[in-house]
């Protein structure tokens, strides 16, 4: 299809989903004072606290959450900590690939709940949304469309097919059936629907804010994905849902962007320094053999 995938509520980047843990980062099962113990393997204790999160999580999910759930989980992290502890007990949590694993687990988790206290602490006010919703009023200023298309590979077809309508222009639905190569449109006789030009490859979307209502094109547009003759069914001003309907996504967007911003800030005043990565391994050994001959 030729139409651009366009996201006007979208952030282009993902601040929100920044915990992605390993599957093998294994949870803390630690009890502390503030939470009770819910069982111990071979002295390590297994925090209640840990236990009740996993059986709320299974309630939320609408499964039963009983003394069965709540054997099976503990069962589960009591194994998770035996085998914990025989990985310790071989030092595997001091092999350099673990450890950089454990650490970039920690901090994930650390980041996740950054980011949750900054959410919970930065609440986006109404007035963040209004001005935010201005913006986008503004920004979607013009016209929106409602056309059809034939699309084909040729510009020689497409010229038949203009000279076809020429001499009937109630052809064109039963033409695109025919003859068109965009199959998300074609079965619909080239229906687009409405669309925002700008949401199109550059030539089609100029080609349409041309056309007068009922107009066809009297020459082929061509395209990266072909030639494009288009009708004009309709236009209307460029239309804004109302702010009560895109509340959610409007109040993600600009949790998005405060994030955004924070963590520029955060990275300026940083002193980040990077070290000249060394030399492949290939490039050593090929380094070292000139001076092994000159010794001999």
């Amino acid at each position: 299809m030729f139409i651009k995938s366009r996201l006007l509520l979208a952030s282009g980047v993902s601040l929100l989903a920044l915990a992605a843990c390993s599957s093998s980062d294994s949870p803390s099962v630690a009890g502390s004072a503030k939470h009770p113990i819910a069982a111990t393997v071979n002295g390590t204790p297994i925090s209640e606290h840990l236990v009740g999160m996993m059986l709320k999580q299974r309630t939320d999910l609408g499964r039963p959450a009983g003394a069965e759930a709540r054997k099976t989980f503990i069962d589960n992290l009591a194994m998770q900590v035996i085998i914990t502890q025989e990985a310790v007990k071989k030092g595997l949590d001091k092999v350099p690939e673990v450890s950089d694993r454990i650490e970039l687990g920690r901090q994930s988790i650390l980041i996740d709940a950054f980011v949750q206290d900054y959410l919970k602490n930065n609440a986006v006010s109404d007035d963040m949304l209004n001005a935010e919703y201005e913006k986008i009023k503004t920004q979607t200023s013009g016209s929106e469309y409602k056309a059809r298309h034939i699309l084909v590979e040729s510009e020689a077809e497409a010229k038949d097919i203009v000279a076809r309508l020429k001499k009937n222009p109630k052809a064109f639905e039963s033409l695109a059936k025919e003859k068109s190569k965009d199959r998300g449109s074609k079965a619909n006789g080239g229906d687009l629907g409405w669309f925002d030009p700008r949401g199109m490859v550059p030539e089609f979307g100029a080609a349409v804010a041309r056309l007068a209502k009922g107009q066809f094109t009297d020459e082929p547009v061509k395209s990266q994905f072909g030639y494009h003759v288009i009708l004009l069914e309709d236009s209307r001003p460029r239309q804004v849902q109302p702010l009560e309907q895109i509340k959610p996504a409007l109040t993600q967007q600009v949790q998005q962007q405060n994030l955004k911003k924070l963590f520029d800030e955060m990275k300026a005043k940083a002193k980040i320094e990077i070290v000249q990565a060394p030399a492949p391994a290939s490039d050593r050994t090929q380094e070292a053999k000139p001076a092994e001959s000159a010794k001999k």
